[in-house]
């Protein structure tokens, strides 16, 4: 800290620093700092005019076209080559750098050979490809549980799977396709191709359960429950995999009254329904395609998708129980997609450059193509139960039963810039979707039955989900006549003369090629994906709400599940029949067919003779004069069982199993 004195002293010299700086290097400084701050400088004015783009701005274009070049190219001394269709000997003398100008091809076209004798680079041609998927899941889940202390017994006559699997079967004899034979020949291959035609082209689509039926050259588009849509709904808005968590686990089901008793939340939760089936498939096959596939026979292409959603849910609740209803709504879903991807390069013939040698891989025979997966889920949970609350928390549950059938498979082989076929091309991706639902449920109370706690009963809310997708690459517009330079070509082939002339080398197609990459195949190409899915369930429970008979409880919350069930079947088809033309010296033929229906069950009897022996059997418990009410104990003696001591808050030993 400084004095007063020095302080005063080291403020003047400051002041004296200042003054001589300002004096040494800013004479004008004050006088040019008084100026610019009071100077107002005028706006420059602004210069309004109208401005127009009458040009549309496009990317960067370099004008480049990138080819790969040709595979390596090994000399062959004393054996023939090919250049540009030109069987060359070690006698002849071309020079490699000879410009070769093909009078047949346009103006400017220029084949440069690069060396005259040489052995293509061999090729690996694709093998035979075929698989059969079996999946299936049989699951008999079928209880019986008597729950509490109300000393009664629950026997009505139990569901029989037979009336489900004999309606199961009226509803498939509506279905436009039947069942097919699993193919292992090409024989076989080429007659289930034919029999799907034959069976689709028979079908009439008629009835009231029909939403939907088209049969044409060609469908595009997404199609919801008979409707064209701009995009599929999504089943997570619908239905969650993920596991439900449960609230306040952590919380007690007890608590301590202000006079330091001990008291349990007293609640009945039952879980009859909720299973979840589930198939799941989905099909990659490019196994092989071509810029060009050149077909001496005939070309038979079919794509269908048949899908069927049936439910049965005529549920019969206790006119005492009505007031506790709170059912969802059933939901079925038929979901289509029929997509072509056109996959041929146009920007290819804008080049000059043509091939000058091919290399040719070969089959002699058929090549096949075959994936065959059928997926089947049969579960059958009908249960049967009497349940009353004692002091105490319980749940019960007897159905939340998952099964799933699940198959992914990507089939990746060689693509070509040229396919020729000898015979004749069978294509087939057919996927069949099927699912059956029976939810009759019997939901009955004792006359005596009551409480003032909360009470839900929900014995629909049903989910049947059919979603199918066929994307095929290739264009439908690619099928033009054979030429004839290609069936001199495939007629050299099957004289064992692997040679192409001029015409089939100047084709636009390839364009830019120094090479051409050749697959010839004498016998037929077969290629077939068949999908078949079929959920079946049985879920018709038979469900009585009772009364303890020592001691009620009156105040209990109740929660009956016996519907909220989930069917779902997807399938997903995506198959290479192109990159780019095709040409057909025979018959060109294609077919593209969807069918969705709807069967939705009104009247009892319909395929479930069984619905009104089950109300029946209801009423035989029921019936209030075969009941005495709660309290009564000494009239109740001759329904309590032996065993039973009285001890109604005892879980265990109010228990009984039949």
């Amino acid at each position: 800290m400084l004095d007063k004195i020095t302080e005063e002293i080291a403020h003047f010299v400051g002041f004296l620093h200042m003054s001589v700086e300002d004096a040494r290097m800013r004479e004008g400084y004050r006088e040019f700092s008084y100026e610019t701050s009071s100077k107002h400088l005028d706006t420059p004015p602004v210069h309004l005019t109208d401005f127009s783009a009458p040009y549309e701005f496009v990317g960067f274009d370099p004008g480049l076209r990138y080819h790969s070049p040709p595979p390596d190219l090994w000399p062959a001394h004393g054996k023939p080559g090919r250049v540009d269709g030109i069987s060359a000997n070690n006698n002849d003398s071309v020079d490699p750098v000879q410009a070769v100008i093909h009078p047949t091809a346009p103006a400017g076209t220029v084949f440069t050979p690069s060396l005259t004798n040489f052995v293509p680079p061999e090729l690996d041609p694709p093998g035979s490809l075929a698989n059969h998927f079996s999946q299936g899941i049989v699951l008999s889940d079928n209880d019986y549980a008597s729950v509490g202390g109300h000393g009664l017994i629950f026997n009505p006559a139990p569901i029989d799977s037979d009336d489900v699997l004999e309606a199961a079967h009226e509803v498939v004899a509506h279905s436009p396709l039947g069942d097919l034979d699993r193919p292992g020949t090409t024989e076989e291959i080429i007659s289930v191709v034919e029999t799907v035609i034959d069976q689709l082209n028979g079908a009439t689509g008629v009835g009231e359960h029909v939403q939907q039926f088209i049969r044409n050259d060609t469908i595009d588009g997404i199609y919801v429950n008979g409707e064209l849509v701009e995009e599929a709904p999504d089943i997570a808005a619908h239905y969650s995999f993920d596991e439900n968590e449960v609230e306040n686990a952590s919380a007690s089901n007890t608590w301590i009254s202000s006079d330091g008793s001990v008291g349990i939340d007293v609640s009945v939760e039952i879980e009859a329904g909720g299973n979840t089936l589930v198939n799941n498939a989905v099909l990659k096959s490019m196994w092989t395609g071509g810029t060009v596939t050149a077909v001496v026979g005939d070309h038979i292409e079919v794509n269908a998708v048949i899908q069927t959603n049936a439910i049965w849910d005529l549920d019969a609740v206790a006119p005492s129980a009505q007031q506790w209803l709170q059912d969802g709504e059933n939901k079925l879903f038929n979901i289509a997609t029929f997509e072509r991807i056109d996959a041929a390069d146009e920007e290819a013939s804008a080049s000059g450059q043509f091939p000058s040698f091919w290399s040719v891989a070969e089959i002699k025979g058929d090549l096949m193509i075959v994936n065959w997966l059928e997926q089947f889920t049969f579960m059958s949970d009908n249960d049967i139960g009497i349940f009353s609350a004692s002091r105490s928390t319980s749940s019960i549950v007897t159905g939340d039963n998952f099964g799933m059938n699940h198959v992914s498979a990507f089939e990746l082989g060689f693509a070509y810039d040229l396919i020729i076929v000898g015979g004749s091309v069978y294509d087939g991706n057919i996927i069949n979707q099927t699912n059956i639902l029976f939810d009759n449920d019997v939901v009955g109370a004792t006359g005596s039955f009551q409480t003032t706690g909360e009470a839900t009963i929900s014995s629909s809310g049903n989910l049947l989900w059919n979603q199918a997708s066929i994307v095929n690459i290739g264009g439908a517009d690619r099928f033009d006549s054979l030429p004839q330079c290609y069936l001199d070509a495939a007629n050299a082939f099957a004289d064992d003369k692997a040679e192409l002339s001029r015409d089939v080398l100047s084709d636009d197609a390839f364009a830019g090629l120094q090479g051409v990459r050749v697959l010839y195949i004498s016998g037929d190409l077969l290629s077939l994906n068949y999908i078949r899915q079929t959920n079946i369930l049985g879920d018709s429970d038979q469900i009585a709400l009772a009364m303890d008979a020592i001691a009620p409880q009156l105040g209990a919350n109740w929660s009956v599940l016996t519907g909220s069930n989930a069917l779902l079947n997807n399938a997903s088809i995506l198959d290479l029949d192109s990159l780019g033309k095709t040409y057909v010296g025979g018959e060109q033929y294609s077919q593209e067919t969807l069918y969705q229906a709807e069967f939705i069950s009104q009247h009892p009897d319909f395929g479930f003779p069984g619905a009104g022996a089950l109300v029946n059997e209801a009423v035989l418990f029921l019936d209030d004069t075969m009941l005495t009410p709660a309290g009564h104990a000494a009239e109740l003696a001759g329904c309590i069982p032996a065993e039973y001591d009285g001890h109604a808050n005892d879980g265990v030993n109010g228990m009984i199993g039949y």
